[in-house]
């Protein structure tokens, strides 16, 4: 397995809830706000986002290292003047300790700092306030030790060991210089279950985490300081594979971005429903959400681009990545996209180079200027972009607007990374459970339906309802078709984080 990327969401809590329509429902349901990190008034040139992007992507980490229905809420955006950084905050320990961490859809751990993290940061330039966890302090804490099977199982790497103390140990690299280690423990993180319309019932699930003693590199930087990483990624340790594992979750997670104004959204552990959804499976046996991309069509013209360029290998293929801001193309790819596009629109615009970006003076606007662009994968799907979904506005030039392409090009043999500038404004359903993922064009400031077609059976084998007396349970089955499970987020704008 090649070495995994970290793409982190910086993820907060502080929009108003995204409403959400159950079609049907077996299980509960949750929801996270996402808020960007950076103010509307930030401006920031490709080059910076290239090289926030370039860090993010050089973070691998060094080898070594169905059930209810989850909504989060989604606040932030992928304007590129706003720089589309997410995070969350999630409650760990008895009592519960609020964390603000990264959502990473390219790793699986979910870690926090330790209070007895060294070189670790103490205050933070987005305006929150750092917390530190304390297995002494929590009552339902626990670590785990060598023999625990979660340490001893398959699914640990390199990364993991064991310690003179006996605890079970973890050490990530990246690529980029930074690293963190610590120990893992096992603590309560809690949800609020809403059954039906009023009815809140307060519960919490079980949880193996990384408890960070030491971080190094980027991580220790204050101006951009936060409590830990929520690995959203595949693996076992993986939150979602935990919940999921025990029919808390079902193995199944979807988001919605809006793309204008101030952003906002939606990030659900379940399926958002929409009928016009479009799937394509996964590629088999990767660590991250690889798809077949198979051809590129300009105003419906299939470009000349070798279908090989874009197969999966352990340093190429196709990633669908919300934590990327921009998007990135193989240059077999990049270069034929960018000449058609050029020459298609040559008759009403201005091409001209800037600062190194093929960019666009335009008089009027984009949508009535440039053609539609379709990524087309495997499985008959294919993704429709508007222009400003590979297009990002630089400025102005005199009383004109300056457009540049928003692809930017990968060296041959690279991977292609789908981040947010074509993720915005539309569904995507991400199916482990059936190994796809699907998207549909869709307004991210409207409610969406989900839906999770578990037996009741396995729902109530799982015994999530901790918090809830067994014959409460089964009177709650008997009224109630229709069970949300929600993690309830209050946050506050946070500063710029560059």
């Amino acid at each position: 397995m090649p070495p995994a990327f970290r793409f982190p969401i910086l993820v907060s809590a502080s929009a108003v809830l995204v409403s959400l329509s159950v079609v049907y429902c077996a299980f509960p349901a949750s929801f996270l706000q996402l808020e960007r990190a950076f103010p509307p008034t930030h401006h920031v040139e490709l080059s910076a986002l290239r090289a926030r992007d370039g860090v993010r992507h050089g973070r691998r980490v060094l080898q070594g290292g169905g059930g209810g229905v989850v909504d989060f809420p989604v606040v932030g955006s992928s304007d590129p003047y706003l720089v589309g950084l997410y995070f969350t905050k999630v409650k760990l320990g008895s009592p519960p300790t609020e964390f603000n961490v990264q959502i990473d859809t390219g790793s699986d751990i979910l870690w926090v700092t330790c209070n007895s993290c060294n070189d670790c940061p103490q205050t933070s330039g987005l305006g929150i306030k750092l917390n530190f966890f304390d297995t002494t302090t929590s009552s339902t804490a626990r670590m785990i030790g060598c023999s625990d099977p979660m340490c001893t199982s398959a699914i640990q790497t390199s990364s993991t060991q064991c310690s003179a103390e006996n605890q079970c140990v973890y050490s990530f690299q990246y690529g980029d210089g930074s690293g963190t280690s610590g120990h893992y423990v096992t603590d309560a993180l809690y949800f609020d279950m809403i059954l039906g319309q009023s009815l809140i019932v307060n519960s919490s699930a079980p949880i193996v985490f990384g408890c960070s003693t030491y971080q190094s590199g980027d991580l220790t930087k204050t101006d951009k300081a936060v409590d830990g990483i929520f690995g959203f990624g595949q693996g076992e340790f993986s939150v979602i594979s935990q919940l999921s594992s025990r029919a808390i979750t079902p193995k199944v997670f979807s988001h919605c971005l809006k793309g204008d104004g101030n952003g906002g959204g939606i990030l659900v552990l379940g399926e958002i429903l929409e009928p016009s959804i479009v799937y394509s499976p996964l590629v088999p046996s990767q660590p991250h959400y690889n798809l077949d991309l198979q051809s590129i069509a300009v105003n419906g013209q299939i470009l000349s681009i070798d279908p090989a360029v874009f197969s999966t290998s352990s340093n190429g293929g196709t990633i669908v990545d919300s934590g990327t801001t921009l998007a990135y193309l193989v240059e077999e790819a990049y270069n034929p996209f960018v000449s058609t596009v050029t020459n298609y629109v040559s008759q009403s615009v201005t091409p001209i180079i800037s600062k190194g970006n093929q960019c666009y003076i335009v008089p009027t606007s984009i949508s009535d200027i440039f053609p539609p662009v379709s990524l087309n994968f495997a499985g008959g799907a294919s993704m429709v972009l508007k222009p400003e979904e590979y297009l990002m506005r630089q400025g102005l030039v005199g009383s004109a607007a300056l457009w540049c392409i928003g692809f930017q090009k990968v060296q041959s043999g690279g991977i292609t990374i789908l981040g947010d500038l074509v993720l915005k404004d539309k569904i995507f359903v991400y199916d482990l459970a059936h190994q796809r993922i699907g998207w549909a064009n869709y307004d991210c400031s409207m409610s969406v339906n989900v839906s999770v077609t578990t037996s009741k059976d396995e729902y109530i084998n799982a015994g999530q309802m901790s918090s809830t007396s067994n014959s409460l349970r089964e009177m709650l089955f008997k009224m109630l078709s229709a069970i949300f499970v929600a993690l309830l987020l209050l946050h506050p704008m946070v500063a710029p984080i560059l």
